[in-house]
């Protein structure tokens, strides 16, 4: 019984045991199998997209998930805000020397059940092994193929003046959730990941509209994808401050740290940009949906001037909201 990751076990028959011992079982594959170079499979009908991205979460497991949920979700939301039904997903992984194994197969375990969940395939995969603190635990990083359906175009550049600008719940719960785990605060505790697949949410808000954009907010948060959008599109997006939906905790810790809550990064919501008179049907079909319960139209969209995104306060002025300068908080994906 293998308990913790050596340097053997990056290649020749340390590899061998790892895989055949460990990570093949937990990700339900068929230790049996032939391991091929690549995978092959044939995709249905329509436009082929194609996503990747690397997951260096700190810490690897957080209130709502962790970094093998996160590495599911992460992909199969980029697919999906491009409005592809997510197909197969490919597992890299790169582990730390002294890794203990119990936790590799919790997470192994968060990236089977995800992907079922998700209904995609774990196609293909690498693993790699590092010295000791060389990799801070473990780092994953997925791609993922997905089909998007003949006659849909969304982009961050097709937003109009005189549309509805939609968040598909509260803002704000992912990095902090995060943030308090990793620094111990107390304040903050009850704040749990928005962690989440949002590809079914998508196909339902897409039935019932044109809509011309979705952007899930990672990093850099609502404010940084507001801002992309507006850019890349040329007009000004206003947002109501009293319509956006901050949790208390959320809200409470940000006043607490000196943060905007539209920063912070989101792992289970995206923005939307639909025509304002398709964006109440789009809002009541997000609420008929896991994870869309909390749906709302926070904004529309104005011809552009030399700001790209305004925040309507609730006292009645605007300000500019900008793009975060960096990382506000770091390692939250």
């Amino acid at each position: 019984m293998i308990e913790t990751i050596l340097l053997s076990h990056g290649s020749g028959r340390g590899l061998d045991e790892l895989l055949h011992g460990v990570i093949l079982p937990e990700l339900g594959t068929d230790p049996a199998a032939p391991l091929e170079d690549a995978a092959v499979f044939t995709l249905p009908p329509g436009r082929t997209a194609f996503t990747t991205d690397s997951f260096v979460i700190r810490p690897i497991e957080f209130p709502g998930g962790d970094i093998g949920k996160l590495s599911v979700c992460g992909t199969v939301n980029d697919l999906a805000m491009v409005g592809a039904v997510p197909h197969s997903l490919s597992v890299a992984m790169i582990i730390e020397e002294g890794f203990k194994v119990e936790i590799l197969r919790r997470i192994l375990r968060s990236i089977r059940r995800e992907s079922e969940a998700a209904g995609v395939s774990i196609r293909c995969g690498d693993t790699k092994v590092v010295d000791r603190g060389k990799a801070d635990g473990i780092f994953i990083a997925t791609s993922g193929i997905g089909v998007v359906p003949s006659g849909l175009d969304l982009s961050a550049a097709h937003a109009r003046p005189g549309d509805a600008v939609i968040i598909s719940g509260p803002i704000g719960l992912h990095g902090i959730a995060v943030l308090a785990a990793r620094e111990g605060l107390d304040f903050a505790s009850t704040a749990v990941s928005d962690c989440a697949c949002l590809h079914r949410l998508a196909g339902a808000l897409l039935a019932v509209s044109h809509a011309r954009t979705l952007r899930d907010a990672t990093r850099g948060g609502c404010a940084a994808v507001l801002n992309e959008i507006a850019t890349a599109s040329g007009v000004t997006i206003v947002v109501r401050q009293s319509a956006i939906p901050v949790p208390p905790e959320v809200a409470g810790a940000c006043s607490y740290l000196g943060l905007d809550p539209l920063h912070v990064a989101n792992e289970g919501r995206f923005v939307a940009i639909v025509p304002a008179d398709e964006a109440e049907a789009a809002v009541a079909a997000c609420h008929t949906m896991e994870h869309g319960e909390g749906a709302c139209i926070i904004g529309s969209v104005e011809p552009g001037t030399r700001v790209p995104v305004l925040l309507e306060t609730i006292i009645g002025s605007r300000r500019i909201v900008d793009v975060p300068s960096g990382d506000l908080l770091p390692r939250i994906c």
